[in-house]
């Protein structure tokens, strides 16, 4: 790529201003963006509820984070899966596989943590330790 090209010249405010189209773009139509989306604002307002430490914020936003961006991810290969072929393509089929496995394993991973989180602090609610 060349250093004149217009992508490398556009100003931070267009910068964003693509990114947040970006974000519209990914939540339209997603079903399972609003299931994720739905459940990390379940997960912020049980971490009010049960008044989490920093650290466990940090994680469980972290962890919000990470889902959520694997999401758009697995969602923009899918987009550029159409765009390639509307024909079967093992190969297409295998790139959509492996994103759809990369948020299982972050939603997986996500719960885990989030059930360490959340476990404890009903133990300690409910003086099981």
């Amino acid at each position: 790529m060349s250093n004149d090209s217009p992508r490398l010249q556009r100003p931070w405010r267009k910068k964003f201003s693509v990114a947040f189209s970006g974000v519209v773009e990914g939540v339209r139509g997603q079903s399972s963006f609003a299931v994720h989306f739905a459940i990390a604002a379940a997960v912020i307002v049980a971490g009010f509820a049960f008044g989490v430490s920093l650290i466990e914020w940090c994680l469980l936003i972290l962890c919000i984070t990470l889902v959520l961006s694997a999401e758009m991810l697995n969602s923009a290969l899918e987009f550029l899966a159409v765009a390639i072929t509307k024909e079967y393509d093992r190969y297409v089929k295998a790139a959509l596989d492996v994103s759809s496995a990369a948020v299982l394993l972050a939603s997986l991973g996500s719960v885990c943590i989030g059930l360490i989180i959340f476990i404890n602090r009903i133990g300690l609610l409910l003086a099981w330790w």
